[in-house]
């Protein structure tokens, strides 16, 4: 059975403050390791009312403190925003503080609007080449230190953090190809391209020192809950993420609505249905149908698991409801495998 993880962009509810958001994450992170997740992550957004891990690197220092096994990182760091020397020492400093858990996720997205990267930035003129020359100069900062070498990572030189590189398209497919590294795809809010970016990712690998052969992680948004009514309702308060997001007026997390109807338009909706359309919702049974047929398609070496849900004891719940469908799974494949070598 393929690990399933946590991606948490640790929501600030409406009527709610950061502090909240931070408090209720180091809670999930803490259930997460006692149901078995392999990874929690948290993903850098920036002037976003609704989501409060802006500082990734501390909020991953924040989680990684309340655990004790479970493996925290970013899903990820916007690279462009930062130097990479500055992402070498903070994740160097996350990995001598809690060393063997910490994983390092890049993206090459803002992760806000373009104001506000300006604000980030200073400079808005990187062209497609720096992208692939940050991330193999952090790769160099991380690993072992070479003769001569003028600029260190202090901590993090000789660290090896694993990279992984996040992508909605099919730019950092094709790049962590060409480098040998493992592949998160977004497919929790681009679905579109997911398999177009599989294919790509898996056809070009190319083996290196950290893997021999390609490693797929899928991001999935999962909303799990008693009944598919139950679940449905939850679902709402991401629906009116999106939206918000789109017409330009991002929010704090909205509590679930009883029905849409007249909340957004016609052109609004069918958005939503394209960004969310491998999203499972639903009862226990519906939800594991969902994952058998998720990971039968797309072959996925990894599930990221998802979920914004206004309430902390219901969203707790959807991740243990997951965890269990995940071992009853885990549990028929082994009996399977049991009956088939008996039979042989």
């Amino acid at each position: 059975m393929i690990p399933f993880s946590v991606l948490d962009l640790s929501p600030i509810c409406a009527g709610a403050t950061a502090a909240d958001a931070f408090r209720n994450s180091a809670d999930l992170a803490r259930h997460a390791e006692r149901w078995g997740y392999k990874r929690y992550w948290l993903a850098e957004h920036h002037n976003m009312p609704g989501i409060a891990s802006a500082a990734t690197s501390i909020v991953i220092a924040h989680v990684a403190a309340a655990t004790r096994t479970i493996r925290v990182g970013s899903g990820g760091v916007m690279l462009p925003n930062h130097a990479p020397l500055v992402i070498a020492e903070q994740f160097g400093t996350l990995e001598s503080l809690f060393p063997g858990r910490i994983d390092l996720g890049l993206g090459r997205a803002p992760g806000t609007d373009q104001r506000t990267a300006w604000a980030l930035r200073r400079n808005m003129t990187a062209t497609d080449d720096q992208f692939p020359r940050d991330v193999m100069e952090l790769q160099t900062l991380l690993g072992p230190e070479e003769p001569g070498q003028a600029v260190r990572a202090v901590p993090g030189v000789g660290l090896k953090v694993p990279i992984w590189l996040l992508g909605s398209s099919l730019f950092s497919a094709q790049l962590a190809a060409i480098l040998g590294l493992p592949f998160a795809f977004a497919s929790h809010f681009a679905p579109e391209l997911m398999m177009p970016a599989l294919e790509l990712y898996r056809g070009q690998f190319q083996p290196s020192q950290t893997l021999e052969k390609s490693y797929a992680m899928l991001g999935l948004n999962v909303f799990a809950a008693e009944s598919d009514a139950e679940a449905r309702h939850l679902f709402t308060s991401l629906q009116q993420q999106f939206v918000n997001l789109r017409r330009g007026h991002p929010t704090q997390l909205q509590p679930p609505l009883d029905s849409t109807e007249g909340r957004w338009t016609a052109a609004e909706h069918a958005g939503i249905d394209r960004s969310l359309a491998e999203a499972i919702v639903g009862s226990p049974e519906t939800v594991r149908r969902g994952l058998e047929a998720f990971i039968a398609r797309t072959g996925a070496d990894e599930l990221m698991v998802t979920a914004q849900i206004y309430d902390h004891k219901a969203r707790l719940r959807s991740f243990e409801i997951v965890a269990q469908i995940r071992d009853r799974m885990a549990s028929e494949l082994s009996r399977n495998a049991a009956a088939r070598v008996a039979g042989t």
